[in-house]
């Protein structure tokens, strides 16, 4: 009901947009973008190919507008703004939770990023990163009232740490959680989550 209001108070232009991301979306993540026409977005899309031009430039616009969109960060960095927690580990625990579960929501997620990575070489992430750099600097200065239990990092360098090292884990579960023994399967969020906060070498007890 809620969709259906907002798709009825769009605007036949916005319409026709939203016709044309959806079916160019649908295209790159099935056969790439290289191998995707411009002919084959508006055949998808019910429309004339010449109409297309009135909505974008070109397909690299398109798929620039589909990255901007469709990015999940637009959720996790929300997400993370209001992630409680009274101590770092509280904090940290509930942050790569509700990350995980937020890029669980976007199962083509990794395509489009493969699509990015591979077709364009990472061209388009500086743009979508210097967008959510501000957000991301906010939640990273959240850290600011565990001084005393964290290290002093940069901010930056801390929030790079802590999105590479829980987006390594859902690429990697994603990957090998068919192959991997059950052992390494359970718990093995938290065990990142442990690995974040105090590394992998063993402290020596004094005395």
């Amino acid at each position: 009901m809620i969709a259906q209001t907002i798709i009825s108070s769009l605007s036949k232009s916005e319409l026709t947009r939203r016709k044309i991301l959806d079916s160019a979306y649908s295209l790159f993540l099935d056969q790439g973008y290289h191998a995707t026409s411009m002919r084959q977005i508006t055949a998808k899309a019910g429309m004339a190919l010449g109409g297309i031009y009135n909505h974008f430039e070109s397909k690299d616009e398109i798929f620039t507008a589909i990255i901007a969109e469709k990015h999940p960060y637009h959720q996790i960095v929300p997400l993370l703004a209001v992630t409680s927690g009274d101590t770092v580990e509280d904090f940290v625990f509930n942050a790569a939770h509700a990350m995980i579960d937020a890029l669980g929501h976007h199962p083509d997620f990794l395509n489009l990023m493969l699509i990015e990575i591979v077709e364009f070489k990472g061209k388009h992430i500086p743009e979508l990163f210097e967008t959510l750099l501000p957000q991301i600097m906010e939640i990273g200065k959240r850290f600011d009232r565990f001084t005393g239990q964290i290290r002093p990092i940069p901010v930056p360098l801390l929030m790079r740490a802590f999105l590479g090292m829980f987006f390594s884990y859902y690429i990697t579960q994603l990957l090998l959680s068919g192959i991997m023994p059950s052992v390494t399967q359970e718990d093995s969020l938290d065990t990142f989550v442990d690995i974040f906060l105090h590394g992998v070498k063993v402290t020596p007890i004094n005395g």
